[in-house]
C-alpha cells in the first residue's frame, strides 16, 4: 500500500470515528486531524514553525465557553450571575473535559508521542477544546452550538448533577477572595523544562503573602492545584481559629 493508500485510509477512519461520536462527517478533515495532534508530536513546517493542536485549543475554549454561557443562561432564568459563572466553570474546566473525552471515546484519537500521556494529565481535555474550534471552523456556530448542546451536554452531562458537584477550587478561592475583600493573586513564578517537557511553577498570594505553590505541565493544571492546596488550608484554619470568613 502506497503513502496516498495509507493516507486515505487514515482520514477514512478518522472521519468515521468522528461520525460515529458525534454523528456528522467532517468536511475539512485536515482541521481535525491538527485538532488531536498534540505538541508532544507536532510536525515541523517548512518556515520551522510546528503545528499542533494549540490555535484550535484556544478557538474551540471561545466557542464552548460562550455556547455554555448561553445554554446555561436559558436553562436556569432565575439563577443569578455567581450560580451561572460556577457552573460554567464545572462543565468547562480540565478536570470535567478530560472525563468526557474518555466517556465519548476522544482521548483515543489524540496523537501524542512516547511518554507524553504520562506527563501531560490535561491533553485529552486540551483535544476535546481544539476539536470544537475544528467543527467551528469547518460547519459554523450555529452547527457547532448544535452538537454542543445536543450531542455533548444532553447526552452525556448531569447538569443537575454538576450542581451539587464542587471541584473548582480556583473558582471558589475567587469568589472567596471577593466576598471577604480578600486579594487572590496566581502567579506563574518559574518555569523549567524545554518544549513540551516544560513545568510551571505557581504561587498563590494571599493579600500579597505566598501561602501555597504547585507545579504541573500547565498553567492552568498548576493553578488548580495549588488553589486546592490553598482552599484546604483555609478549612483546616477554620477549625482551629473560628472567626476566620471561609463558606
Amino acid at each position: 500500500m502506497n503513502f496516498f493508500r495509507l493516507a486515505f485510509s487514515a482520514d477514512k477512519n478518522l472521519s468515521q470515528a468522528i461520525k460515529n461520536i458525534f454523528g456528522f462527517v467532517p468536511g475539512n478533515i485536515f482541521l481535525y486531524q491538527l485538532a488531536f495532534r498534540h505538541k508532544s508530536a507536532a510536525n515541523a513546517t517548512a518556515n520551522g514553525h510546528k503545528l499542533s493542536n494549540e490555535r484550535l485549543e484556544y478557538l474551540g475554549d471561545a466557542v464552548l465557553s460562550a455556547v455554555v454561557a448561553d445554554y446555561l443562561f436559558k436553562k436556569f432564568p432565575y439563577k443569578n450571575e455567581g450560580f451561572l459563572t460556577e457552573m460554567r466553570s464545572k462543565i468547562v474546566s480540565r478536570a470535567s473535559l478530560n472525563k468526557l473525552s474518555q466517556k465519548m471515546g476522544i482521548d483515543k484519537l489524540v496523537n501524542l508521542n512516547g511518554d507524553a500521556r504520562s506527563i501531560f494529565k490535561s491533553a485529552n481535555g486540551d483535544a476535546f477544546e481544539a476539536l470544537i474550534g475544528a467543527i467551528y471552523l469547518d460547519k459554523g456556530f450555529n452547527f457547532t452550538r448544535n452538537v454542543i448542546v445536543k450531542r455533548i451536554i444532553e447526552w452525556h452531562l448531569d447538569v443537575d448533577h454538576l450542581q451539587n458537584s464542587d471541584f473548582n477550587f480556583k473558582s471558589k478561592l475567587l469568589e472567596w477572595g471577593q466576598k471577604e475583600k480578600q486579594t487572590v493573586e496566581f502567579v506563574v513564578a518559574a518555569e523549567q523544562g524545554e518544549g513540551f517537557r516544560r513545568q510551571y511553577l505557581i504561587h498563590i498570594r494571599l493579600n500579597g503573602e505566598v501561602v501555597a505553590e504547585a507545579r504541573d505541565y500547565s498553567i492552568k493544571g498548576a493553578e488548580q492545584l495549588a488553589a486546592e492546596k490553598t482552599w484546604l488550608s483555609l478549612l483546616e484554619a477554620k477549625e482551629q481559629v473560628s472567626n476566620i470568613p471561609v463558606p
